[in-house]
């Protein structure tokens, strides 16, 4: 996920700033700045024309996040390497809130078991690539083996 972070400014330019990138990537942004912390009470949904739009759970967290907005902006803006929000609308929606979080937290299980199985599979397939003993064979065998598993990856994306 670092490595995402890290990207998301080439990514952008790539990607000629396009408006689903540049939503996605605000989002992205927004969640790594505001942390576990505010993950609970207050969730991006929209960037409209630079204004990225958060639903929070009631009206003192709006106050309380408003004041906190200018120095959001400067946090996600620096991730992004570019001025993609200029400014955060906090609304009070509680049960957007309640969805847009339910669905993250499924979205970071499901990613984080992913991860899970593709180590296992690696693991795996090092172990056995450590009993061939022709140094050849086994670095074919792990070409073939990670040729295999990419093309299951895409397939089951599809």
């Amino acid at each position: 996920m670092e490595e995402l972070i890290r990207l998301l400014p080439n990514v952008l330019r790539a990607a000629d700033n396009a408006q689903e990138v540049l939503e996605a990537a605000a989002m992205a942004a927004w969640r790594r700045v505001a942390g576990e912390g505010l993950r609970e009470h207050a969730v991006p949904f929209r960037l409209y024309e630079k204004t990225l739009i958060v639903a929070v759970a009631d009206a003192n967290w709006r106050k309380q996040l408003e004041g906190m907005s200018r120095k959001l902006l400067f946090r996600i803006n620096s991730m992004l390497g570019q001025a993609v929000v200029t400014y955060i609308e906090f609304r009070v929606d509680p049960q957007t809130v309640g969805k847009l979080r339910d669905a993250i937290y499924r979205q970071e299980a499901e990613r984080e078991d992913q991860e899970q199985r593709a180590m296992d599979s690696a693991t795996e397939l090092f172990a056995a690539a450590e009993i061939i003993k022709d140094e050849n064979l086994r670095r074919k065998f792990l070409l073939a083996a990670g040729s295999c598993l990419e093309r299951r990856r895409r397939e089951a994306g599809s």
